[in-house]
């Protein structure tokens, strides 16, 4: 089987689609309406697809509590320090600045505006085939 998407109970799903589009290099693949206001967004690859909602039968999780690793979602970043500016010009937080790892790839810990966790990440040597 092939993971089709993955997806997020968000606030604002409008608003957070049209960061991630502005900034993260997405586009919208399908956009609903009420009462979920749901938008799935494509990758540049065309191989990943994130589902943002706000389902008003269930709460929106607490992101900003949540430690980053226990969910994030991990960008490649051919720039990781240069790539955490942007972002933080765009309304991104720091959660934990450039570290590397002892195989020498590199990471930076974001938040986007709504608190959900990103992480830049540089490897040493690639893993995915796509993209």
């Amino acid at each position: 089987m092939k993971l089709e998407h993955f997806a997020l109970q968000v606030p604002d799903p409008a608003a957070l689609a049209d960061w991630y589009v502005k900034n993260l290099g997405f586009s919208i693949a399908r956009s609903g309406g009420e009462p979920s206001h749901a938008r799935f967004l494509l990758d540049n690859s065309g191989a990943i697809m994130l589902e943002v909602y706000r389902n008003p039968l269930v709460s929106v999780p607490n992101y900003e509590r949540l430690e980053t690793l226990q969910l994030h979602l991990a960008f490649v970043s051919t720039n990781p320090a240069a790539d955490r500016d942007r972002l933080v010009k765009a309304g991104a937080k720091v959660a934990d600045d450039l570290t590397s790892s002892p195989t020498g790839d590199q990471f930076v810990m974001l938040r986007d505006p709504w608190s959900l966790p990103l992480q830049l990440v540089k490897r040493a040597q690639r893993m995915l085939t796509v993209g």
